[in-house]
């Protein structure tokens, strides 16, 4: 069935005319008590929903918010980005989202880029250069605007958003989507899993990183709720799954790399997820053959509206071979073509290329770029049609299924985000301290990617700190190498080209700290620096060493906080991982939760408790 159902369509569902806005409107219309948003105990209805948004549209329209023009989006994952957005949408106007711990630099790099006047958001995040509508302090403003809707002539040639990704040239692109992109996307995943006004579906993906936006908007047209992950759950495996549960969610997105751990849990019998899609990363894994649910691959870059081919993923495929990316979706199509762009055989390898409704305008003021990563479609008799050369390898299999074989460049991914290496290099190569540098991604034992940059100091070599606080000017964190190795030259091959398989792997000799080493001493200490050490495969780590710069994630800190809970019956927040990233820092944490414990128990509990930790602590 869920394979019938991923295949594409003999006749593919035409796309109509009634874009976004419209669309979740009339969902109001149908059903204005139904939930349409729950982010905790704060929650949206379908009506409230389209008053508010209607309410922001008229004040944004006040000020001079006009149809075909642009607004940023600087809003944390709470309901007022939906609110927002929608209302951004039923001007006529586009937006733009953008992280709100986005560094300044690139911030006012991609506003400048992007010709944007006024940004949703907070005013102390976004430059004074620009207009900023900080919500809450116009709160009253906004509510005393009407609740009916703005008078709009949307088409679906109209650009609904844009979203920047990584670029190789050391300046961000802005990807430039339709209203009939977005349309295509929705009527493509309504379809194929059977959305409707009683699914509920999560949330729990980054506002800048475009899976938010399949998230949201299939969902809402079709009158189901949107459910936000919090920050605690959302990149830990046990928890999530237990939030899944107990919200009854029925569809969710989840990142490869945390999907690839969650399918490894045991579910309850009671779960209501009927699919689990994931994506943005290669799949590297099949589901067991006890999974609850359908486990859906999904593939496309954020210049095909976020999906261009997807699969249920089958315990009894083949598992010789990576799982494949799937079918491409509704009026989609994908060519595997060689250098010529000429067609190759089933089962060679070639470059993807993809053409369709899904393929976006292009890039934003960029039409050289554009013409380079657009070019027009041979294979189409249509006029004006273009492909999206994706620099991505694969290959057709007997069955229709694409099966993906990496990149032709150094473009990576990294928990989902695509990083052009080149970006960074290109800035790190920039600072006093640096005469040259390569950076690379290095998988680690549980499916995740860390970045490692290798500089050859120019001088003194700096310290971890000084790099990283020059890259933070310019870099979100997510494309910030977790490790530094200095080097007395970069390895090259007799061509010039620097030889990857040369370079040292990092180990506890080569890698750049900003404090000398001091060991564990203390129980504790020793406990907590054996659970990191195991986790990240290094030989030791000092008690002053950050678990993140040494190429912790936040899927190894979920393991790390789990070990913990065992060794001595404790519950330690994710999120004080990285207020506390050192040994002796996590340490502190966890006696304070300790002698916590040991306080509310009786003097034999607390006996047998220690001599438990003491124990554990020897192993």
């Amino acid at each position: 069935m869920h394979e019938q159902l991923l295949r594409p369509s003999v006749e593919p569902d035409a796309i109509t005319s009634a874009c976004v806005p419209g669309l979740v409107q009339h969902r109001s219309a149908l059903a204005p008590d139904a939930l349409a948003v729950r982010s905790g105990s704060d929650r949206l209805t379908y009506s409230e929903l389209d008053a508010r948004s209607n309410q922001l549209a008229h004040h944004l329209q006040h000020l001079g918010l006009a149809s075909g023009s642009l607004a940023a989006i600087c809003l944390e994952r709470t309901l007022a980005f939906p609110v927002a957005a929608l209302a951004i949408l039923k001007l006529g106007a586009v937006y733009l989202p953008i992280e709100p711990k986005t560094p300044p630099d690139r911030l006012n790099a991609m506003l400048t880029d992007a010709r944007v006047s006024l940004v949703v958001g907070d005013s102390n995040v976004v430059g004074s250069s620009r207009s900023i509508l900080d919500l809450k302090r116009a709160a009253d403003q906004i509510a005393r605007c009407s609740p009916e809707p703005v008078p709009s002539h949307l088409t679906e040639e109209h650009l609904a958003y844009v979203i920047y990704t990584s670029g190789s040239t050391g300046t961000p692109k802005g990807v430039a989507i339709t209203h009939g992109n977005l349309l295509n996307l929705i009527h493509w995943h309504n379809r194929a899993f059977g959305i409707t006004a009683d699914d509920r579906a999560s949330q729990l993906a980054s506002i800048g990183f475009d899976a938010a936006v399949w998230e949201f908007w299939p969902h809402l047209v079709a009158g189901a709720s949107v459910h936000l992950v919090d920050e605690e759950t959302r990149s830990d495996p046990e928890r999530l799954r237990d939030w899944l549960s107990n919200e009854e969610i029925t569809i969710s997105f989840v990142p490869t790399p945390l999907a690839e751990r969650m399918i490894k849990l045991t579910w309850p019998a009671e779960i209501k997820l009927r699919f689990l899609l994931t994506g943005a990363d290669t799949l590297h894994h099949y589901p067991p053959v006890n999974l609850r649910f359908p486990l859906v691959n999904n593939y496309g870059p954020t210049e095909c509206t976020v999906v261009a081919t997807s699969a249920t993923v089958y315990s009894t495929a083949n598992a010789d071979r990576l799982p494949p990316i799937g079918y491409p979706i509704d009026n989609t199509k994908v060519y595997i073509l060689d250098s010529d762009m000429k067609l190759v055989p089933t089962g060679k390898i070639g470059e993807i290329y993809l053409a369709g409704a899904s393929v976006a305008r292009g890039y934003l003021n960029d039409s050289e770029l554009t013409a380079e990563r657009f070019p027009r479609d041979p294979f189409s008799s249509t006029t004006g049609a273009r492909l999206y050369r994706t620099g991505d390898l694969g290959c057709r299999l007997p069955d229709g299924q694409i099966a993906f074989h990496g990149r032709l460049d150094d473009q990576v991914k990294v928990r989902g985000y695509r990083i052009e290496l080149n970006e960074i290099i290109g800035i790190l190569d920039r600072h006093p301290a640096v005469r040259e540098s390569v950076v690379v991604a290095s998988e680690d034992g549980v499916g995740d990617k860390r970045l490692i940059a290798y500089i050859v100091p120019h001088g003194s070599t700096p310290t971890v700190s000084e790099i990283r606080d020059f890259l933070g000017r310019e870099l979100p964190t997510y494309m910030i190498p977790s490790t530094f190795i200095a080097l007395d030259a970069i390895p090259r091959g007799t061509n010039g080209k620097v030889n990857r398989s040369a370079l040292p792997v990092p180990c506890d000799q080569n890698i750049l700290r900003d404090q000398v080493f001091v060991r564990a001493q203390t129980v504790i200490e020793q406990r907590v620096a054996e659970i990191v050490v195991s986790l990240l495969g290094i030989d030791d780590i000092g008690v002053n060493d950050n678990f993140f710069y040494l190429g912790g994630s936040s899927l190894f800190g979920t393991q790390v906080i789990t070990r913990l809970r065992e060794s001595y019956d404790i519950e330690l927040p994710l999120l004080r991982l990285f207020d506390c990233p050192t040994v002796e820092a996590l340490t502190v944490e966890v006696e304070r939760l300790v002698e916590a414990k040991v306080e509310a128990m009786s003097e034999a509990e607390a006996r047998t408790l220690l001599a438990l930790n003491t124990e554990q602590s020897s192993l």
